[in-house]
């Protein structure tokens, strides 16, 4: 290794003490531990452009083990990206480019949100699969333009998660061979040596999974890190580079310890490492020769241009796929999106059909997904039950293109995936599973809305109308908790007109994810005007009104039914009652105070319902609740709803007491 690379590796060290000392917090042992595992792909591999974080092809670099951010933020200051060395002297400040943990859409060359272990690892998977069915689909003979990599840096907690065996399984079954991990074994976590509750043979197991297993790799030589990717780059599988770390390296005191880990190394050690690794240069002084020897931004725009060129190329012989590859990689809609939602919403009006809400999810994805070639549905091994596949769909295999993809058992690898390929652009991914079992992707639902990312989680067997199965799959609390999620937009139509409306919504927004929940049972159709259906994307509008109404009953998804009901039963007794469907309360939320008091208006008593926890209810000042606030019951639908009071007799003596 030369004096230049070592240089450019202590630069990375020296940024990494400074900042976390300045900010009194921080992760300095995995920046100085990977310094030369940096400059073996960011100095001789990465395909980038600092003056274009968002050129097409460049390119992908996770930090799947994110608290080590300041590793990426040198990288991205050395290399020429928009973030000035001020931003690093702000490191974990309000309101700084550089936080804690990286951050999509904060920081220009930020690919994915990182610091939950083990999902920089998964997004990488979706990122990589979907440039290889990008490639697929629109690559031609010698125009090839998607063609670039997906590279991951990782730890022994990454590896430690259960996600990581969910989406490198995967990535091995489908062989995606444009993905490239580096895995820092360092041996260390925040407790200490973790052979002591890591001690499986994590070549092996990457071997099993089938990837390409490059071992014994020196991590602190960047050319011997060079030349193990350029290896990886040959291979017809996912790579799994084995880089034999010390953490903390150039500590003279705290080298391979935990006491570096996640802590301030402390101005006497950092004066120590300055002497031991030869910096003799001042906190956050980086000599022009080390950043000329980092500058990317000549190289990267040399090979945006080459690309340019090739498309140049591409466009003019396939005038047709080039504008259809610009289009989907911006993210915008064909231009004949809304009149296919329009004529559909037609279509449901007049059939009229009274089918379960997962059906009717089914149905709206067979009319969207001939304008959608962007569509990439999936499961959790639930096809059958979910009805996420169309008729046109193709399953992903190894060996050939497809829009559907099968994921097994692994839901909250299924979730980060579709992150990954949301990450990645050229897509909108939309995948499901029970909603019991979004438990199990919670936190991937959590950081889409965190980065604000157009996935489409669909869960269907929506509450206790799950029957027979038990309380173990009958979703109680999962509908409000997913409401609580900032950013989360959720929907829980009654029928196949609002379940159309909620798949539209979630496909134009462009700022979010959303939650599509639907129901196992048959749900009525319900009559409306072209008014009410209009409304229906305000998440919440007036179906039945009344003269003189004396209460309002709001509910949700199959107890609309229970509503229009009991408007017919309290209708005989001369109570007349105001129907409020609410098919998105977070997006009723979001209405202007006039619209919310259109539909709510004061004065009149609200009673909820809703077959789930009652408490998220009262926000909107009901005088009665009916809900489910205990664990449901293994017996068919009806008996559950009848034994839980989900009944229009039920609701309908509450009304009378309210009123």
């Amino acid at each position: 290794m030369s004096s230049q690379q070592k240089n450019m590796a202590n630069a990375i060290r020296a940024l990494a003490m400074d900042a976390v000392q300045q900010a009194n917090s921080g992760h300095p042992g995995m920046p100085m531990g990977m310094a030369e595992i940096a400059v073996g792909l960011w100095g001789q591999h990465l395909k980038h452009n600092p003056k274009n974080p968002l050129w097409m092809n460049r390119d992908r670099f996770v930090l799947s083990n994110g608290h080590g951010s300041m590793l990426l933020y040198a990288l991205l200051h050395l290399t020429g990206y928009d973030l000035p060395m001020q931003e690093l002297k702000n490191f974990r400040q309000l309101h700084s480019k550089t936080a804690g943990h990286p951050e999509y859409g904060i920081t220009p060359g930020v690919e994915t949100t990182t610091g939950p272990l083990g999902q920089g690892i998964t997004n990488a998977v979706g990122m990589a699969l979907a440039e290889k069915l990008l490639a697929e689909e629109f690559n031609r003979p010698g125009l090839d333009i998607v063609d670039h990599h997906t590279y991951v840096f990782l730890g022994d907690g990454c590896l430690m998660e259960g996600i990581s065996h969910e989406a490198c399984s995967l990535a091995g079954t489908l062989k995606l061979n444009k993905l490239i991990a580096l895995w820092d074994d360092n041996g260390i976590s925040i407790d200490g040596k973790v052979v002591n509750w890591f001690a499986e043979d994590t070549p092996k197991r990457f071997e099993a999974y089938g990837w390409n297993v490059i071992r014994n790799i020196n991590g602190h030589d960047a050319d011997a890190v060079a030349a193990a990717i350029a290896k990886a780059k040959n291979s017809d599988k996912p790579t799994f580079i084995c880089c034999k770390t010390s953490i903390g390296q150039g500590s003279p005191n705290l080298a391979g310890t935990d006491k570096v880990h996640g802590a301030p190394l402390g101005a006497a050690e950092i004066a120590a490492t300055r002497a031991a690794i030869g910096w003799n240069h001042g906190p956050f002084e980086i000599p022009a020769d080390v950043y000329a020897a980092w500058d990317a931004k000549i190289k990267g725009a040399n090979l945006e241009t080459e690309w340019n060129s090739k498309f140049g190329a591409y466009r003019a012989k396939y005038p047709t796929e080039a504008q259809e590859f610009v289009r989907r990689m911006s993210g915008e809609l064909p231009g004949d999106f809304d009149k296919t939602v329009s004529a559909y919403l037609e279509t449901c009006a007049q059939k009229a059909e009274t089918i379960a809400t997962r059906k009717a999810s089914q149905n709206a994805i067979e009319a969207l997904a001939p304008v959608l070639p962007e569509f990439m549905g999936g499961s959790a091994d639930l096809t059958g039950s979910n009805l996420t596949n169309w008729s046109t769909c193709k399953a992903v295999r190894a060996d050939q293109w497809g829009n559907h993809i099968n994921y097994g058992v692994r839901e909250f690898g299924m979730s980060a995936i579709m992150n990954g390929i949301a990450l990645h652009g050229g897509y909108i991914p939309f995948g499901a599973t029970f909603l019991t079992f979004s438990d199990y992707s919670r936190n991937a639902l959590r950081m889409a809305a965190l980065m604000k990312l157009r996935s489409i989680f669909v869960f269907t067997h929506d509450s206790i109308g799950l029957g027979e199965d038990g309380p173990t799959h009958q979703s109680v609390e999962h509908v409000a908790s997913l409401r609580l999620i900032p950013n989360m937009d959720v929907w829980r139509p009654c029928d196949t007109t609002e379940s159309a409306v909620a798949w539209a919504f979630a496909v134009k927004r462009k700022n979010g994810p959303s939650s599509l929940i639907f129901s196992r049972q048959n749900c009525p159709f319900v009559k409306r005007d072209a008014k009410q259906t209009e409304a229906i994307q305000k998440g919440a509008y007036v179906m039945r009104d009344a003269k003189n109404a004396q209460a309002v009953l709001m509910a949700t998804g199959s107890e609309i039914a229970i509503a229009l009901e009991t408007a017919e039963l309290l209708k005989q007794e001369g109570i007349v009652v105001r129907i409020v469907s609410m098919p998105s309360t977070t997006v009723f939320d979001r209405q202007s105070k006039a619209y919310k008091d259109s539909v709510l208006p004061a004065g009149l008593p609200r009673i909820a319902i809703e077959a789930g926890v009652t408490d998220y209810w009262w926000k909107y000042a009901c005088a009665a609740v009916h809900g489910v606030d205990t664990f449901g019951e293994s017996a068919p639908a009806g008996v559950l709803y009848k034994h839980f009071g989900l009944t229009a007799e039920s609701v309908a003596k509450t009304v009378r007491q309210c009123i």
